[in-house]
């Protein structure tokens, strides 16, 4: 459904990127405004967590950024 709707596709993938390069040594627990506007909040209590979702791998190094990969979609409320 949502390859039919780019809106709400561009929404759901700015969800999951937030601007900048943070390496998992620097991440602290707090909120975060993903690229799309949306607030994140990020725990760093027994493992890293962004809203619901498990951090599962971290510091991949891409040409424009930082890649952390999750465990689960992050969708926003619209």
């Amino acid at each position: 459904a949502l390859l039919a709707d780019k809106a709400k596709l561009t929404a759901v993938l700015l969800a999951h990127v937030v601007p900048g390069s943070v390496m998992s040594k620097d991440v602290k627990a707090g909120k975060v405004k993903t690229a799309g506007g949306y607030e994140l909040v990020v725990g760093t209590s027994g493992g890293v967590t962004v809203d619901a979702a498990k951090v599962t791998a971290v510091d991949i190094v891409a040409d424009n950024g930082v890649i952390h990969v999750i465990d689960t979609v992050v969708v926003p409320k619209m």
